[in-house]
């Protein structure tokens, strides 16, 4: 019987954006199978060859799991255990790039990666953390990204009005039409 090893919510290592050129653009790694930047650049550049020599979507390099999925100029790519569930890590890179579609409005392109970087990471935020996936769903994830922007924008505005006094001017205003 084959020693079958235990389950864990940990299932992403990491997750990658390459260009057409195989450079980084978002390289966001979870554990310690590739500690050094240099580790990091070399497993990068091995799965940005394997991919580019077959259609596989599914491939398995230096005994781990990369899903990839392919964009104008860019590849995302998840990477998980050996042994991991495919589906899984297939829904949260699907749930990933459908979510940059939405919020980058189709042009999931290197430019707009690389303007948009800060939303970039927190859509990666939303669907996993530390390795965990949360989230499978881009509606969820748009639509908790939309709520916050919202939210972010409002205290800006109190902040805003804080720093110029503009809430102090319209109390000092309000009270002495009252008087």
């Amino acid at each position: 019987m084959e020693n079958l090893p235990d389950p864990s919510l940990y299932t992403v290592r990491a997750v990658i954006i390459l260009d057409q050129d195989g450079h980084r653009l978002v390289a966001k790694y979870y554990d310690h199978t590739f500690p050094t930047l240099l580790e990091q650049q070399e497993f990068e550049k091995k799965i940005f060859l394997k991919t580019q020599r077959t259609e596989s979507e599914v491939i398995l390099v230096d005994g781990v799991t990369a899903l990839c999925q392919q964009s104008s100029d860019v590849i995302c790519y998840i990477i998980g255990g050996p042994d991991e569930n495919e589906l899984m890590l297939l829904s949260a890179l699907t749930c990933l790039y459908e979510s940059l579609c939405h919020i980058l409005r189709k042009h999931v392109d290197r430019n707009s990666l690389l303007e948009n970087m800060d939303t970039v990471f927190l859509i990666l935020d939303e669907i996993i953390d530390q390795g965990v996936i949360l989230e499978c769903e881009s509606q969820q994830v748009i639509q908790r990204l939309n709520f916050k922007t919202v939210s972010e924008q409002a205290f800006g505005f109190v902040l805003f009005d804080y720093i110029t006094g503009s809430n102090e001017q319209r109390e000092c205003q309000r009270r002495s039409t009252m008087e």
